[in-house]
């Protein structure tokens, strides 16, 4: 069954719709352009895959993270807008029993190693990206492939950031494992450069950005991408009677990869900050998510 396929009753549409709107209520990249172009009821789409897969014991599921950030003498790092929110998936799907795994590059794998299970692909290497998803795809063996703030692809067969720069010979290639994946794929972004674009192209022709094109089967939109990851979990949550919202600490994951050195995506400091906003944004909204769940 694709997620298109799924029906839900009046009460779950209308909680969904006011999930997407608390997503990107702040609108500050023009999210909301976004998501009048998709069907509603995306989060509740994708988050039904995921349930679905808990039939499964020991479902395997990649979560696709880390968009580097240009930083003086030709280095570059990670930002925490996507890291944060493939924490906080990570850490529920694991508590129910599912088998996550994060999938990045560079600074961001070696960050997360010590402490979550990691794949490791390459970065500025396109050359090898679709050998290397196919291996990976091979031995991991996904039943779900989620992307969160992962460059996409654009039109020119490049990776640009939100400034329109060419970041093509730093990032890491995740497309394929999307493409190639024989399993339900989805993807979130706050931008219109990060995989999943695609699926709304010419929704995007207005923002100023360059947008990507690679295509998911369900793509989702909040503020921040981190943000996204929430709107996964508050379905999670309701479904199987349990807060997973609650444990989440943005402030304590922020701090987290701060010490690894993280930057946000914005302003290219290594502060405790996602987007340019503070932490208790987040915390904001993960508080109406579990007010509107009824948590």
């Amino acid at each position: 069954m694709t997620t298109t396929e799924l029906r839900y009753n009046t009460a779950e549409q209308a909680l969904s719709q006011q999930i997407e709107n608390i997503l990107v209520a702040r609108n500050p990249r023009g999210m909301q352009n976004a998501q009048a172009a998709l069907e509603a009821g995306y989060y509740y789409r994708a988050a039904r895959v995921l349930q679905e897969q808990l039939a499964k014991p020991g479902s395997v599921v990649l979560i696709g993270t880390g968009f580097p950030v240009p930083q003086p003498g030709d280095t570059h790092t990670f930002e925490t807008d996507g890291p944060v929110g493939a924490i906080a998936l990570y850490d529920a799907l694991a508590t129910l029993g599912m088998q996550p795994m994060i999938v990045t590059s560079g600074d961001l794998a070696a960050a997360l190693a010590p402490d979550y299970r990691v794949h490791t692909i390459s970065e500025g290497n396109l050359a090898v990206a679709e050998q290397e998803a196919k291996a990976g795809l091979a031995q991991l063996k996904p039943d779900v492939v989620v992307s969160i703030e992962m460059p996409g692809l654009n039109a020119n067969g490049q990776y640009s950031n939100m400034r329109g720069e060419d970041i093509s010979h730093r990032c890491p290639s995740f497309d394929d494992f999307l493409r190639l994946a024989a399993c339900p794929t989805m993807a979130i972004g706050d931008g219109g450069n990060e995989i999943g674009m695609g699926n709304i192209a010419e929704a995007l022709e207005s923002l100023s950005i360059i947008p990507a094109r690679t295509q998911c089967d369900e793509l989702m939109v909040a503020d921040v991408s981190n943000w996204g990851a929430y709107g996964l979990i508050v379905w999670l949550s309701i479904w199987n009677e349990q807060d997973l919202l609650a444990p989440i600490q943005p402030r304590a994951i922020l701090e987290y990869l701060s010490a690894r050195g993280s930057v946000d995506g914005v302003s290219r400091e290594n502060t405790v900050t996602e987007d340019g906003m503070e932490p208790s944004e987040g915390e904001s909204v993960i508080a109406e998510l579990r007010a509107v769940a009824g948590f």
